[in-house]
């Protein structure tokens, strides 16, 4: 694969470089890694728009009860309390 120039500010690239020695990449790996990360964000933001649509429909959460048995009873947390 091709390597390519992009331009940005002085401020902008300061910026990049340190998160980039900071995470223990070179800029060319981090700015592929932050690439990888905002599109994981990307599905997720589609992936849970589709999962409140669906659970939004009249009756759906009321079928998945009915199939499932719906959700476990809530369970008393125990802390251990100090004498």
């Amino acid at each position: 694969m091709a390597d390519t120039s992009v331009k940005v500010d002085d401020t902008t690239r300061d910026r990049l470089k340190a998160l980039a020695d900071g995470a223990g990449l070179s800029m060319k790996d981090y700015l592929a890694k932050v690439a990888a990360e905002k599109e994981h964000e990307q599905q997720l933001d589609t992936a849970t728009a589709a999962f409140r649509r669906v659970i939004g429909a009249p009756g759906i959460l009321d079928r998945f009860d009915a199939d499932f048995g719906g959700l476990p009873p809530a369970t008393a947390h125990h802390t251990p309390r100090a004498a």
